[in-house]
């Protein structure tokens, strides 16, 4: 039987031990940390992930009682994952897009490994052009509804997308999908992150989103 693994996004108090202690707590559930990813740090507090392992037939709802049961511990979000969280994995994304061969195949391989790279489900390059937005490539997991607006472009840096604005189609408010954006190239032309059921986009997600899309925009000319 395989062996569930699921996503926990975490915030904790920025202090010595505290990542131990969690890592105890889950571990008296059974829970088994595989990988354990730094998403921000502020004044007093940082937000983890980390991949980990349940045995067959436990809850994930363990893990949020288990964690929470600790003092200046709350979970954000749990998810079910596959594939660890690896270092360096922009790198390599950018990598294998400077390698492939033509803009329309880059920008594929962009929105391809976008997802596992920020943890979100879908990416997609949109473009507005005088008939309106029409999506460049998608990733296999993009909706298959698109936007049939988008007044957030022209855009001029990464930024959280308002979730609940009018434009936004019917099927992607159904499944509580949270949105990030940032500019391609120009202003015209964006990167476009959907995070279904959450969590909402970190400041230093938007960052790296903002950071991933300049240095592709560079790579495709």
């Amino acid at each position: 039987m395989r062996v569930p693994s699921y996503l926990l996004r975490v915030q904790l108090e920025d202090r010595p031990g505290s990542l131990g202690s969690l890592a105890v707590a889950l571990g008296s559930v059974g829970a088994d940390i595989l990988s354990l990813d730094v998403v921000e740090r502020g004044a007093g507090y940082a937000i983890d992930d980390l991949v980990v392992d349940l045995p067959p037939g436990a809850m994930p709802d363990m893990l949020i009682t288990a964690a929470e049961n600790l003092n200046g511990v709350y979970v954000d979000s749990i998810r079910p994952h596959t594939g660890l969280l690896e270092a360096h994995r922009e790198l390599e994304l950018i990598d294998h897009v400077a390698a492939a061969e033509g803009k329309l195949k880059q920008l594929q391989v962009l929105v391809d490994g976008a997802p596992k790279v920020l943890r979100v489900g879908w990416c997609t390059v949109v473009q507005l052009t005088g008939a309106g937005p029409e999506r460049v490539v998608g990733s296999p997991g993009a909706p298959e509804t698109q936007a049939a607006a988008t007044p957030w472009l022209p855009i001029e840096r990464a930024c959280v997308l308002d979730a609940t604005a009018d434009w936004i189609p019917q099927v992607w408010r159904d499944m509580d999908t949270t949105l990030a954006a940032a500019p391609l190239g120009d202003a015209n032309t964006a990167l476009m992150l959907g995070r279904p059921g959450g969590p909402d986009f970190r400041p230093s997600e938007v960052g790296r989103l903002g950071y991933l899309a300049g240095i592709v925009a560079t790579i495709t000319g």
